[in-house]
């Protein structure tokens, strides 16, 4: 059965439909916090890395895999997610309700290629310039809140 109807079904039960995203993070040379954002395959727009549950992976874990497939990047996770918002997914047919559980990723390593490469694009911001091009307010609020004192942790926080 396709996602989009099995999504659409646990919807109109009144399940929660469930996402993980990951905000891939870096300090540039002057002490500045970036993240990253990438394109959606759709419409273009900004949107962070971001999938369903994966069997058998922790949230934070399938952070990393969408970071890695969606963007290109690999790092560490924090352990804690930085939030979780909302917003509504466009399926084939219809829209959900979404809650996506967001963790900060800390680059350690950006990939020239990566499997969604041909089809998306990525940038480097300012968590204000970031939180600007992005759509969904939840999420806007969330990294616009980010600084390097929140994010850079001891390597005891790190995953």
């Amino acid at each position: 059965m396709p996602k989009d109807k099995k999504t659409i079904r646990k919807a109109n039960r009144g399940e929660i439909i469930a996402q993980v995203a990951a905000i891939p993070f870096r300090v540039n040379e002057a002490g500045e916090l970036e993240v990253m954002l990438v394109t959606s395959r759709g419409t273009r727009r900004f949107i962070v890395p971001k999938g369903w549950p994966m069997k058998g992976k922790s949230g934070r874990q399938a952070a990393l895999i969408e970071a890695r497939e969606e963007a290109g990047v690999r790092g560490k996770a924090l352990k804690k997610p930085a939030g979780s918002y909302c917003y509504w997914k466009r399926l084939s047919t219809s829209f959900v309700h979404v809650e996506v559980t967001a963790y900060l990723i800390q680059v350690s390593e950006e990939l020239e290629e990566w499997q969604e490469a041909g089809a998306r694009q990525r940038a480097w911001l300012t968590p204000s310039d970031a939180a600007v091009l992005i759509d969904e307010p939840e999420l806007s609020t969330l990294i616009r809140g980010l600084t390097v004192a929140n994010l850079v942790q001891p390597e005891a926080e790190l995953a």
